[in-house]
């Protein structure tokens, strides 16, 4: 123990002593490990949101949605699920409490001939409970304005800014594919998710969104259902995609071209990419700490050749080669071990960084997996690249030693 202590002073002194070349030595390592934790931090708070956005459908939600592998998408081929495909899941699926229809709309708003690239969305009142989509002013869209085809929006925070609209938008007007919308609420703050920006978005009643498509085209809507309490999801989700099926005249043995998913299996494949994403994302960084592991291994090198006339006095004094080379490999530790530390903090200040200017992480964290990983796998660097100037630095003969120089 007093040996190791010992050793542990000595490489501390010898850093100290060395201060600008210590930094250098580090540097790779710092770099390695603050890159790592800045990527894993931001990717856990993304997760984090996801998770928090998927958590809100609750296990008893199922999400029916169009669905075509991407190389059909490029042959041009087009799948749909369609209000007839609602219309027939509510009249013959049973054991459901709640159906709602998600439909997009590509159209444009206007006010005082300012115009936006905005996201409209015609839906029903339960938006608002399923996504979050609650008003921070105003209300939401009711069941009464979808029956009655009513011209009223509630409206995004960026819209409200792209349309210079200030103070309290409730009651102000606004145009639509060329209609006029009242403003009944200002949808509270949602944040960015994968670069889209979900405050950018109208929110229309569904009636009012199918009359303004008229009888042009099918449209291509989304269904959100909720199961009644006790219901068997998998049976459900079963019943959903026989009908489905027979209904888009899909043939035995060919695929699906819908998805019936739970908020469960969306939450997992979104988490299982994002965990994929890490994997990548720390390998490639992590070549970095290799990196900045050859450069402790050369700077140690050098380090020996400088300290060879101190090697010899401690091997006179009666160190053996053991004591040479535990010193060293306890100096390449400890530096990397700091360099571990400070990229640790560094990374995570980066991370909260990158939050501030791009909010669709949704926050930044680093779990203690992450922590630990990093500085031990930082040490284990300096020990695996110390190990050859510290053996070097331990064959060293006393008697050349004190000679040299």
């Amino acid at each position: 123990m007093y040996l190791l202590s010992e050793s542990l002073r000595s490489a501390l002194t010898a850093i100290r002593a060395n201060t600008l070349r210590s930094v250098l030595t580090t540097l790779g390592i710092v770099i390695g490990v603050a890159a790592v934790v800045a990527v894993i931090a931001l990717l856990q708070g993304l997760t984090q949101a996801i998770n928090n956005q998927f958590a809100g459908l609750g296990s008893d939600t199922l999400i029916v949605q169009s669905y075509l592998p991407l190389q059909e998408l490029m042959e041009g081929k087009v799948a749909k699920v369609t209000p007839g495909d609602m219309r027939a899941i509510a009249a013959q699926v049973p054991h459901i409490a709640s159906i709602s229809p998600i439909l997009p709309l590509n159209l444009t708003a206007t006010r005082h001939g300012q115009s936006t690239g905005t996201s409209v969305i015609a839906g029903t009142a339960a938006l608002a409970e399923s996504f979050g989509y609650w008003p921070s002013r105003g209300r939401f869209i009711t069941r009464e304005d979808n029956l009655r085809h009513r011209h009223v929006a509630v409206i995004g925070r960026t819209v409200l800014q792209h349309l210079h609209m200030h103070g309290d938008p409730v009651g102000q007007f606004i145009q639509i594919d060329g209609n006029w919308f009242r403003i009944v609420g200002e949808q509270h703050k949602l944040g960015s998710m994968f670069g889209q920006d979900r405050d950018n978005q109208i929110i229309i009643p569904y009636g009012t969104g199918l009359a303004l498509l008229g009888n042009t085209a099918v449209p291509n809507i989304a269904i959100e259902i909720k199961l009644a309490r006790g219901a068997d999801l998998d049976a459900v989700k079963g019943r959903i995609e026989t009908l489905l099926r027979r209904l888009h005249h899909l043939k035995p043995g060919a695929a699906d071209n819908f998805k019936v998913g739970t908020a469960a299996q969306l939450m997992a494949s979104f988490n299982a990419i994002l965990t994929n994403i890490t994997l990548i994302a720390s390998a490639i960084v992590g070549i970095s700490l290799l990196v900045g592991g050859i450069g402790i291994m050369n700077i140690m090198l050098v380090s020996v050749t400088e300290r060879t006339r101190e090697i010899g006095i401690l091997k006179s004094l009666g160190a053996t080669r053991s004591d040479i080379l535990l010193q060293f490999l306890i100096e390449a530790a400890t530096l990397s071990l700091l360099g571990g530390l400070i990229g640790l903090i560094l990374g995570y200040g980066v991370g909260l960084l990158v939050l501030h200017f791009v909010p669709a992480f949704g926050g930044a964290s680093v779990p203690l997996w992450a922590a630990l990983l990093a500085i031990g796998f930082s040490t284990a660097v300096g020990l695996v690249f110390g190990i050859a100037p510290a053996a070097r630095a331990a064959q060293l003969d006393p008697i050349v030693a004190l000679n040299y120089g």
